[in-house]
């Protein structure tokens, strides 16, 4: 059997640093990047011989070159995660927080999102995930762009989904959902509940993966929420 082979964008810490680990353990071979490169190089000790790492900044104008190296280095990739991304409350609507946030969870998603489909169509198949956040089933007003950016990129996902079936290609793509995990991101947040661990939701969502659903909420019971999420009265979540 082929080696299999995973890059993940965004691994210094939290899920993707959980899951680039895991995968490491399970015997893959495992791509990492993130901007930090101190914490790629604790990740990279972890598994040396299964971790290759890069360093990237996803809003800079190198960023897909940096991929394209590491995945030839990785002499190619059978599932890319894109893990980045950034919240920030923002209860007085400063502009900076929110050009940050787009940046990061829109334009630079969208660019490697774009790529990742145009090499597995070149490819002849393979698996692109996103990591989105059960935010994108509704607007938030303490942080506006947080929300929209997830709603972006579960959308973007459903239309490569829709173009990879008029494509005939086997080109998967997951939309991953978690709700509250504990993370570095996460610490700001006040009131948080059905808190998982990082490496709880990693377990979970390496399983979506293989199981290649369309969409996963994590942990599960973060269904219901979208569900309650969907259904609330526009004038009742509105005063939420």
């Amino acid at each position: 059997m082929a080696e299999q082979k995973i890059l993940i964008i965004g691994a210094t810490s939290g899920i993707g640093h959980a899951m680039a680990v895991a995968y490491a353990r399970a015997g893959w071979l495992v791509g990492a990047t993130g901007r930090r490169q101190e914490q790629l190089e604790a990740l990279q000790a972890t598994a040396p011989d299964r971790i290759l790492i890069r360093r990237q900044d996803v809003t800079a104008a190198e960023s897909i070159a940096v991929l394209e190296e590491l995945v030839y280095e990785m002499g190619g990739v059978d599932v890319l995660v894109y893990n980045s991304g950034i919240g920030i409350y923002n209860k007085k609507i400063d502009w900076e927080p929110e050009r940050d946030t787009i940046a990061v969870n829109v334009s630079g998603f969208a660019e490697v999102a774009t790529w990742a489909y145009r090499y597995f169509r070149q490819r002849g198949g393979g698996q692109f995930v996103g990591i989105s956040s059960i935010a994108s089933e509704r607007g938030g007003g303490t942080a506006p762009s947080y929300h929209a950016s997830k709603a972006f990129m579960s959308n973007f996902m459903e239309g490569l989904r829709q173009k990879a079936w008029h494509d005939k290609k086997k080109i998967f793509i997951t939309d991953i959902r978690p709700g509250y995990v504990d993370t570095p991101m996460t610490k700001q947040n006040k009131g948080m509940f059905w808190i998982a661990t990082s490496e709880k939701a990693a377990r979970q969502i390496m399983s979506a993966i293989e199981r290649k659903k369309r969409v996963a909420y994590i942990t599960r019971r973060w269904a219901l929420a979208a569900w309650v999420f969907r259904m609330a009265p526009r004038w009742i979540y509105e005063r939420f």
